[in-house]
């Protein structure tokens, strides 16, 4: 009998063909975006594995639902705080991510964001299109050049380092904080200095945020650590929305306490503050660090790969362990 994966979210089918060619596999009906957290709930008693999002909440009560069928839980996404992760566990039922995929998009995006917030590219766009409401002059729209500039990036992890890549190619200097020190072959590649928190905060120009979401990490960045940075610091968020206090640096962008911030992830989901939306000096993007067409195909393959390994062999993006059930 063929394993059976429900797919949350009716995405392109060229990344699951060979998933599709060797299970059962259900997508949302045509027309249809997506199944709501009731539907799933109705089907998942039939299901061996669930293909979550990383906007669909996957927790104890649909988990518990799921038992004794339900296996696996394979996200799509390199974030996994929509799934209780403690609680899968607990019932054994394994989850896995898709890092790989996010890597240089997510790098690409938080680079085009410091660019689009230090040169004023949307602002000045913005204010091109209205007749009479830009100045044509040599000191008006003045930004600031990448060329020399301090790089801070909390987290170097995948996404961090192809950041620190793309900054020492732009002649920045890179410094980074992680609650671990990483290797001095990593240190050595990309020109970067380890440094403590508060010191990065103080002395970086741009400020990368790529830490994982998590209790510990909620409201990193608030009215404090704002206000360790340069009146001239450029905050950049291409994580999760609540690692940074929205309305502290709302409240530091219209105050210009810091020069501006490129955001595609916001505190609230997909309902951001009015206070940020009222920031020029706010490049805002609605969390389309993957939103590629290629990527969302390379997202599709790594989690159906994902889900053939675990039945059949082979590498595995675990998030958790479990034994796995005979």
């Amino acid at each position: 009998m063929k394993k059976r994966v429900l797919v949350t979210y009716n995405m392109f089918r060229t990344g699951y063909a060979e998933l599709i060619k060797k299970y059962d596999v259900t997508f949302p009906p045509e027309g249809r975006e997506t199944f709501t957290y009731d539907e799933v709930y109705e089907m998942l008693p039939e299901y061996d594995v669930l293909q979550s999002m990383f906007n669909f909440p996957v927790d104890r009560k649909l988990m518990e639902r799921g038992l004794p069928r339900l296996e696996l839980v394979s996200n799509y996404a390199v974030g996994f705080d929509n799934i209780d992760i403690p609680t899968a566990t607990e019932l054994g039922i394994a989850v896995t991510n898709t890092p790989g995929p996010v890597t240089e998009p997510t790098a690409d995006l938080a680079f085009g964001l410091m660019l689009a917030v230090a040169r004023r590219i949307t602002d000045v766009d913005r204010r091109l299109r209205i007749p009479g409401a830009l100045e044509w002059t040599l000191l008006a729209n003045l930004g600031y050049s990448l060329g020399g500039k301090t790089l801070g990036i909390l987290g170097m992890g995948r996404i961090g380092q192809a950041l620190a890549r793309r900054a020492k190619a732009s002649c920045m200097n890179v410094i980074y904080h992680n609650r671990h020190r990483v290797s001095p072959e990593i240190e050595q590649q990309y020109d970067a200095k380890y440094v403590e928190f508060e010191e990065l905060l103080k002395t970086s120009d741009f400020i990368s945020v790529n830490v994982p979401y998590s209790k510990d990490t909620w409201h990193l960045i608030s009215k404090e650590q704002i206000e360790l940075m340069k009146p001239t610091a450029i905050l950049v968020n291409t994580a999760r929305g609540p690692i940074v206090d929205e309305l502290a640096l709302a409240d530091a962008l219209n105050n210009k306490r810091i020069w501006g911030a490129g955001l595609d992830v916001f505190e609230f989901g997909d309902k951001v503050s009015p206070e940020i939306l009222a920031c020029d000096n706010a490049v805002i993007t609605p969390h389309v660090g993957t939103q590629t067409y290629d990527v969302r195909n390379e997202m599709a393959e790594f989690v159906s790969r994902n889900i053939i390994n675990f039945y059949e062999g082979g590498p595995v993006a675990f998030v958790n362990k479990v034994e796995k059930r005979k």
